[in-house]
């Protein structure tokens, strides 16, 4: 015989709160990095002020349920409206080393699908100081006639910073001033908006020569320091000049080597000199040695303009520049015009003919041509005229010209470009003139006219020039919205006619033109044809996955549809249950002749039918996949975040309490929820405790409640919440609570701050103070601490438990005090009580004072209670009365005594409205630490939350 029995522990009523608890998403931007200044008064706009190369921090707080998406986003600036192409999804925005580049404004989006999205803004501004640079002017001028000279220096500081920085002058170690020296004057040029500071010296004096100091200040916002730069002014301080040892523009020929001196002709201080090349940097191999700049073996890639540079930061900078042209010979071609005042476009006997011949050198303008006629030197006439710079050609260009064209005027003719007198190979052109040479035709082979290939795959789109000579082919592509060709090129020259394109693209497909080229042939209307390129490709097909929910004997209907591809049609659909294949579903008629879709009805949803579906759609290309998961499990819960005050402590305990709250997703598209499964798991814990909670029929938006009890102060748990229908288990739902002390008003009910939070209950250290409090557990304490002094845990006598304590070693002294400041509470009593446990062990205790701060009528501290001397190694309780007039708040202060053996802790602090118990705490029922002789009550053990235990007894 078997007997089974139901055991349920800390079992707290479920509740449902209402309906429609769907809220649409609020947003609020907070700081939490290195913030130097956060402007929050301004209505119109916040502004985060923060260091350059600090670390950004801004976090969105969000409410709203379903629990809201964050997006951040920003700005190039107020004036710019376009958010930058990357976003990031997370709650906050963490930015290391941020640059004055990514100051501007910071967007802020929630949304989660309840009305419209909530957006919230913030602007980083980016402080920095660069070094400033100073730079030196003098201006001579003839006065009264020329009997003498007036000789003014100007001396300009700027920097780079933000805020505007604020200039100081020195000379030596005493500061300038336009009151006290009448020789001086110092301003801000015009449009340059606070980043130059002058200091103008009138009619120098011998005083005067002497060390200038430019001190840039931001004011020490953000903690920037100070920088400054110095400069001697001398009798000789001069601008820098230079000379060049060759001449402005060098030609040299291939493979030489070229030494370029630049020498400083003057310059005090003694200037740096720098080499530069444009475009480009130097080229390799280029060595730059103070003035002198060396290329060895130079190519006709190194020519391009080299800049010599000295400054001393006095005047101007001194440049100069040499063009080096390495002479070089490259593209010869031709061209065949016919008679252009009779608009022929044929070589016609008795028209003028003229044929040209062009090469690219450098220098052009040094190319001599020369024409030869079936081998031999063309020889001028009347009716054979060679011209140079023709102005309807390019640049230096040779153009041989025949008047009257006559039969004996037919032959071979080559045009050779050369350099004289260089070693640089000669380039020529052969032309053949005769009743043959006739303009291009240009046309796509037969069956040519379309190529389709498919994606991944070479294509070769092909034109055929016909005459005599053949021209080389231009191709280009005719839509407009893809006007570069593959290569990346807008025109593509191509000797044979063919095109070829390696692994093409779907997005190569379109329309090609081809056409003759006015080069290399005859110089008249291009003759052009189009070739039309079809990329095929497999489909793509919607959707990709879909999770599809029904309840229990209702019809479901799978579509999978074509989005695109080419072919764009459906050749075969083929689908799978479970990976095993299933029959085809009927045709419709309509759709046979163009599908763009596949469906499979299932005429109801069972367990058995319940499983992955998948639809296999092809067009002859390629194919795609459809995945569909069908069942009736319920959709996930969604956990509301939202819940005020989630989290309830309780005294001494160190336990506390969790107001779970969720919604159930559509519960309308699957069978009612019968209960859900609930399972808790501290962090860092393998065991997890279950719960079923029953529920009667769920509507969409209606807020469910549970609490859980017994959570261990100040671990964190995961929450698991899966919901159950017939159809068994639905889509479980996780979370993370963690615990939190509330910042409230003082009320009837219990407010104890165990400290087990960073946040320390809304207390703050005081400014005003020598030092501050300090948090900690046993397993954070120094283990190199003092002995003899400060308790060995928190008052529950568990290692994680968090108390505040003083530390007294050093460099702290003798009445050294610490201030820790509770939260601003509003009077809404006449008397109140703050209980609290002290921790007073050591022979250097010092003392602990209770005081309380009125805000009615500005700030006055009163001391309520005060407490010196070891107490032994022992947690005791005070209560102290305090009755405020006014909004108030409690400071807790230690004092330092005589030596380090003078650490004092607080733990458990509770302020209640009404008076004190009359019967204090017997001081010798108190709480003795581990290690003292006597032993600790245990800690009770965690059972909840709302467990339940299945014990199973047999006989």
């Amino acid at each position: 015989m078997e007997v089974t029995c139901l055991l349920l522990l800390a079992l707290i009523p479920f509740h449902c709160r209402g309906q429609g608890v769907y809220a649409p998403a609020q947003a609020q931007i907070v700081h939490a990095g290195q913030a130097c200044v956060v402007k929050e008064d301004n209505i119109s706009e916040r502004v985060y002020t923060i260091r350059e190369g600090d670390t950004l921090m801004l976090q969105c707080l969000v409410t709203g349920h379903p629990r809201p998406q964050v997006r951040w986003t920003k700005t190039a600036g107020s004036a710019s409206d376009k958010f930058q192409e990357t976003s990031v999804f997370n709650e906050t925005l963490r930015i290391e080393r941020i640059a004055r580049t990514q100051g501007g404004r910071y967007y802020c989006k929630a949304e989660n699908g309840v009305g419209v999205p909530a957006i919230k803004s913030i602007r980083v501004d980016v402080q920095y100081l660069d070094e400033p640079m100073l730079t030196v002017h003098q201006t001579v001028s003839d006065v009264r006639g020329n009997f003498y000279q007036e000789k003014t220096v100007f001396l300009r500081c700027t920097v780079n910073s933000n805020p505007p920085a604020r200039f100081i002058w020195k000379r030596g170690s005493d500061t300038l001033s336009h009151s006290q020296d009448n020789g001086v004057d110092i301003y801000e040029p015009l449009y340059t908006q606070g980043e130059t500071k002058v200091l103008k010296l009138k009619n120098l004096r011998p005083q005067d020569y002497a060390s200038y100091t430019c001190q840039v200040s931001v004011r020490n916002v953000c903690g920037i320091p100070d920088k400054a730069i110095t400069f001697r002014l001398t009798n000789t301080t001069a601008p820098p000049a230079l000379k060049l040892s060759v001449n402005e523009t060098l030609v040299v020929n291939p493979g030489e080597n070229v030494t370029v001196q630049c020498l400083l002709t003057g310059g005090d201080p003694l200037p740096q000199l720098q080499w530069s090349h444009g475009p480009g940097p130097l080229p390799l191999g280029a060595l730059a040695q103070g003035g002198t700049l060396s290329i060895p073996s130079v190519q006709a890639r190194d020519s391009g303009y080299y800049n010599c540079t000295a400054t001393n930061n006095v005047g101007n900078p001194a440049k100069k520049t040499v063009n080096l042209l390495v002479r070089s010979m490259k593209n010869a071609t031709f061209q065949i015009t016919p008679d252009v005042i009779k608009e022929s476009e044929n070589i016609q006997l008795g028209q003028d003919l003229k044929l040209s011949c062009h090469v690219d050198a450098v220098p052009q303008e040094k190319v001599t041509y020369q024409w030869f006629k079936n081998g031999k030197p063309a020889r001028m006439s009347k009716r054979l005229l060679v011209t140079r710079n023709d102005p309807e050609l390019p640049a230096v260009t040779s153009s041989l010209e025949l008047i009257d064209l006559h039969f004996s005027d037919y032959g071979t003719y080559l045009c050779m470009a050369s350099f004289p007198g260089a070693p640089v190979p000669d380039l020529s052109v052969e032309v053949n003139i005769s009743s043959e040479t006739v303009p291009p035709t240009i046309s796509v082979p037969k069956g040519r006219a379309v190529v389709t290939v498919r994606e991944g795959s070479p294509a070769e789109l092909q034109c055929e020039v016909r005459g005599k000579p053949r021209p080389p082919v231009l191709w280009s592509r005719v839509d407009k919205e893809a006007a570069l060709l593959p290569s990346g090129l807008p025109l593509e020259e191509t000797p044979d006619g063919k095109l070829r394109l390696e692994r093409v693209s779907r997005d190569m497909s379109g329309t090609y033109r081809c056409q003759t080229a006015r080069y290399n042939g005859f110089n008249v209307r291009p003759r052009e044809a189009q070739v039309q390129l079809n990329v095929q490709f497999p489909p793509e097909v919607e959707p990709s996955s879909q999770d599809v929910r029904q309840a229990l004997g209702r019809p479901v209907l799978l579509r999978c549809s074509l989005l695109r591809g080419s072919p764009q049609r459906i050749a075969s659909a083929v689908w799978r249950f479970k990976g095993q294949l299933l029959p085809p579903p009927p045709v419709v008629p309509a759709a046979a002749e163009a599908p763009d879709h596949a469906e499979l009805r299932l005429d109801a949803v069972t367990r058995d039918s319940s499983g992955s579906y998948e639809c296999s759609v092809s067009n002859d290309v390629g194919s795609a996949v459809c995945l569909f998961q069908v069942s009736a499990k319920a959709y996930s819960p969604e956990f509301y975040f939202d819940t005020p005050n989630p989290t309830r402590s309780h005294k001494l305990s160190k336990n506390y309490s969790y107001v779970l709250q969720w919604t159930q997703r559509e519960p309308d598209a699957v069978d009612p929820v019968l209960n859900y499964r609930l399972s808790v798991r501290q962090l860092n814990q393998h065991n997890a405790v279950v719960k079923a909670i029953p529920v009667r029929r769920v509507e969409k938006g209606q807020l469910l409640e549970y609490i859980l009890t017994d959570l261990r102060v100040p671990h964190s748990y995961e929450v698991r919440l899966t919901p159950y229908t017939t159809f068994g288990a639905g889509d479980m739902a996780s979370r993370i609570i963690h615990y939190t002390e509330p910042i409230n008003s003082p009320n009837l009910s219990d407010n104890t701050c165990h400290f087990e939070d960073e946040k320390i209950c809304g207390y703050t250290q005081d400014l005003t103070d020598n030092f501050d409090w300090t948090r900690q557990n046993a397993l954070t304490q120094n283990p190199k601490r003092s002995p003899n002094t400060g308790p060995p845990t928190d008052i529950s006598g568990t290692p994680e438990g968090y108390y505040m304590f003083i530390e007294t070693s050093r460099p702290r002294e003798l009445g050294d005090r610490a201030r820790l400041v509770s939260p601003l509470y509003n009077a809404s009593a006449k008397f109140y009580c703050v209980s609290f446990f002290y921790h007073m062990y050591g022979k250097h205790i010092g003392s602990l004072n209770l005081l309380v701060r009125s805000r009615n009528k500005g700030a006055l501290d009163t001391h309520a209670w005060s407490l010196s001397g070891n107490k032994g190694n022992v947690w005791q309780q005070a209560h102290v009365p305090i009755s405020p007039s006014g909004p108030f708040q409690i400071i807790f202060e230690g004092v330092r005594g005589s030596g380090y053996l003078g650490d004092i802790a607080i733990d458990d602090v509770t302020l209640k409205k009404g008076e004190c118990p009359r019967k204090q705490m017997d001081p010798n029922k108190v709480v003795v630490m581990p290690g003292s002789g006597a032993p600790c009550q245990s800690s009770p053990q965690l059972w909840g939350p709302m467990a339940i235990f299945l014990l199973a007894l047999q006989r």
